[in-house]
Formats: C-alpha cells, structure tokens, sequence
C-alpha cells in the first residue's frame, strides 16, 4: 500500500486518465450486462468526467444475482471454517496488491482525497477483512444444561441469501463490514451499492474469484434503490438484509419484510451526534482539533459526524475560536493532488441541499467560519467547513441530518442541560465528550443515548467494538464479533438417550 509520502509524488491524475474501467455488474462469478442492456453514465464528483458505463440493474438482474448465491449456498455454508478463512485471507492479500488501484476507483467515484482513500479507507477495508477472516474458525457453539439423559448442542448457523445494500460516503469500507462477517459466516450475499459509488466494490468482486471464491458467493448488482434496493427487499428468497443508509430507507425496508417473508434485518441509519466540551478540558487546542475532525473529516458525510458542538459558557468563546483555526485544515482541495484537506462532495445535487443550510444558518444566525462554496477543477461540489452559531436549541439545524461540513456551536450552562440538549434528538448512534472529571466521564456516558460514546477523543471505531446506535438510528451492530449475530442463528439439537 501507498505511504503518505508515497502518496504526494505519485500523478494520480495521469493514472485516473489511464485507468480503464469496467461498469457491468458481478453475477454467478462473472462481469455481465444488465437485463435489456440498460446502462446509465456515471460521473465524478471531482471534475464531472465520466467514468464508465454503469449497468442499470433491475429486479430480473436481482433474480438472476439471487438464484446463483442460492445455488452456491449449500455448498459454501458447508465448506468447512478453515477454508472459508483462507480465502478471505486470499482476497486480503490480492486487496492489499492492489490498493492503489482501489484507492483510486474510490476516489474517483466518491469525490475523497487520495490521501484518504490509500491510508484510511482501503486500509481499513483490508484490515476488516482479515480481522473477520480470522474469526471464521474461532466461533463456538454452547451445550446448555438440559436434564440427564439428554445433551442438547447449540450452533450458530448462517440465514442462507443476505443482501447488502450500502452507502456512497463510504463504498469499500462499509461493503466490507457487511460481506466479511456475512461470508466468514458461511452465508452467500447479493450486495447492491449506492448507483454514485459503486466502482471499487465491483473490482473487489473479481479479486474475490481470483482469491478462490467459488461463483455466486458474492455478487454485485449496480442500479437503483428503487428498482434493485427494493427488489431485493421483496425478494421471497432473500433470507436477509443489511442496511447502512437514512432513517426513511430503513422504515421501508421494515415495511418490506413485512410484506414478504419476514426476512431478517440489520439497519444502521441516521444520526446527528453530539460533541460535550466541559470547562473542565485539560487540553482545549487538542479538543478542538478533534472537534473539527468529528464535524468535517469525509466532507462531513458521516453518519456519525459530531456536527452538533455543546461547550460550557466559561470555554465557549476560546473554544470556538480554537475551533475556527482547526477547520481550516479542513478546506477543500483538489482530491488528486495527494494533499491534506477535503474533497468534493457526492455531487453538486447535494451540495447543493448542503448550502441551503447554509443559506438559512447566516439568515437566522450567523456563520462562525467557512460558509463558501468553491469550484474546482470544473465542478462546483466542494464546499468549505461551515461553522454556525447564534441558532436555538430547537431549531432544525440542531436535530436534521445535514451529512455536509456543517456544524452547529451551542452554549450550555450544567451537566445536566447538556446531557438534555445532546438527547434532544430522534437519533442515537454516537457521542462524544470531554472531561478531565473521570466521575464525570462515567455518569454523562451512561446518560447519553447513543450506541458509541467516545470520552476525550471522537466517533472512535474498531475492528473489535460494535458499530450501531439506538432510537431511530436503527438496530444491529457493525464490526466486532456482535457482527456474526446480524448473518447466523442459534440452532438447538436436542439428544435424548435416556
């Protein structure tokens, strides 16, 4: 993989220029048309060029990518643990010779800086990977106490077709914190990616062949929520889905399962996270800077972005300038110049919704820092990190999810009003705070309703933690061996030899 030094030197823009890339989708072990031949453009954030063909699926290219992970289910599901890790640690390896390749495709399609994708996401994406590689064959099973004359065993067996359906803001990472566990698990997947983003999923797919992944373990089916997201969701074989997106696809995709097989779902939604600064900080500048990672880091795309900033009043002003100079590092920059700073936003489309807020932050309060919209390389889908102020508890920047660098300062007075302001709020997937009182730390954490709070850092992450929220943020667990519990079921054999 690319170092960081590495990074700057390389022209990634004479790479990107080189780059030939495939848009059909993964079926049955294979790039294929969609059905009809349909196929949309597809475009980058960064400078609007087109990148390929992307093929439109449709619910006939989902009963095809469906009926294959059927057909290879029973053999895959017994292919013993072993085997099932060694291909997955394959497929690590293969990701890992060809990272640059991956980081770019990302890149291209998402509009991250290059920086990012060769040393955060694609990293991540392997690391995943092999962390799940490594537990397929370290899950076991229980043997309850039952009466005597009897032994009862409990196994975890995988649900059969799981269809995945993931986001844009981060396409490689999130793909893989769903296929890892899902297929370590001995389950096959159908995953759909978001129709902006779906590039470096499909190369992943034919390393995972090349990797030894027998055909129709994985397959990748490009196109729509509406016409491929949702036929998976009816799809009367699909055994289960995992979800990453917004609180409103997730109340369809529950209505869905209803209305077909009652199909088993893992939902991880929205969010608009709180970030508590108490007076009580030892280092303000290094709270600051994570503030501003939290708020605007990937454009401030991120379900759990902290973009809701709560500092007690004796602070506030010293904070919030400490927090104006640590988003600058947060400008945005040419996404192939290999620099620090953020990329393009997913499409001028959004930045669009993203500056309305803005718009209406500097009409009923006021813009702390930031605020401008810049175009660069021919694209207008880069915005600067905007800081608001002077805005309600209740107002709507406060509680709607806004997924652009946008954050809102606040003032508060007690623990406890900040513990209500952080509350106030239909989601529940992530905080943080700040506290040098380690009393404090234990009794606002157990307050807060979110499923991460991070104490003195921010939206900290692992491998090795479970990754969801609470309330409207949905249900289910990302990363950690919590994960299996999204792909398996508990099964009783019951012996009876007395």
């Amino acid at each position: 993989m690319t170092s960081t030094s590495a990074t700057l030197s390389l022209d990634w823009h004479g790479r990107a220029n080189a780059l030939a890339i495939d848009g059909r989708a993964f079926i049955d072990g294979r790039r294929t048309t969609a059905s009809g031949q349909h196929s949309r453009p597809t475009t980058s954030p960064i400078d609007g060029r087109v990148l390929a063909e992307l093929a439109a699926g449709g619910p006939p290219d989902v009963d095809r990518a469906v009926a294959a992970a059927r057909r290879a289910f029973p053999s895959w599901s017994r292919t013993g643990a072993e085997r099932r890790k060694g291909v997955l640690l394959a497929l690590a390896a293969l990701m890992e010779r060809h990272a640059d390749e991956l980081a770019l495709l990302e890149t291209l399609d998402s509009g991250k800086p290059i920086l990012q994708t060769t040393t955060v996401d694609v990293p991540g994406a392997i690391s995943t990977l092999r962390w799940y590689a490594e537990a397929a064959d370290k899950q076991g099973g229980e043997l309850p106490a039952v009466p005597p004359g009897a032994t009862a065993l409990v196994t975890r067996e995988p649900l059969g077709v799981v269809a995945a359906i993931v986001p844009w803001n981060f396409p490689l990472e999130i793909a893989v914190w769903k296929l890892a566990p899902a297929l370590a698990a001995g389950n096959t997947l159908v995953l759909k990616p978001a129709e902006q983003t779906s590039l470096s999923v499909l190369r992943l797919a034919e390393l995972a062949t090349e990797a030894g992944l027998p055909d129709g373990v994985l397959n990748i089916v490009t196109g729509t929520g509406r016409e491929v997201g949702a036929a998976l969701a009816h799809h009367m074989d699909v055994d289960a889905v995992a979800f990453t997106g917004s609180t409103a696809v997730s109340r369809t995709l529950l209505a869905a399962s209803g209305q077909s097989n009652l199909k088993r779902l893992s939902l991880e939604a929205g969010g608009k996270s709180s970030n508590i600064v108490f007076a009580d900080t030892a280092d303000l500048a290094t709270a600051a800077a994570k503030a501003a990672f939290g708020a605007f880091y990937n454009q401030g795309q991120v379900c759990s972005a902290n973009s809701r900033i709560l500092v007690q009043r004796g602070v506030h002003d010293e904070f919030a300038a400490l927090l104006a100079d640590a988003a600058a590092a947060f400008r945005p920059e040419d996404p192939l110049a290999g620099l620090a700073g953020n990329g393009a936003l997913i499409s001028s489309a959004h930045t669009d919704s993203v500056e309305r807020w803005i718009v209406r932050g500097r009409a009923e309060g006021e813009v702390l820092f930031g605020g401008e919209r810049r175009e660069i390389r021919g694209s207008d889908a880069y915005l600067e990190p905007t800081l608001l102020g002077g805005l309600g508890a209740g107002h709507d920047v406060h509680r709607e999810e806004i997924f652009g660098p946008v954050a809102v300062l606040h003032a508060f007075d007690t623990e406890d009003e900040a513990v209500r302001l952080a509350n106030a709020t239909d989601y529940g997937l992530a905080a943080s705070l700040w506290t040098s009182d380690l009393s404090r730390a234990h009794r606002v954490a157990g307050e807060l309703l979110a499923g991460t709070v991070s104490v003195n850092t921010v939206d900290a992450l692992g491998n090795t933690t479970p990754f969801g929220g609470f309330k409207q943020s949905g249900f289910g667990r990302d990363l950690s061996l919590h994960a299996f519990d999204n792909y398996t079921a508990p099964k009783t054999t019951w012996i009876q030899f007395g």
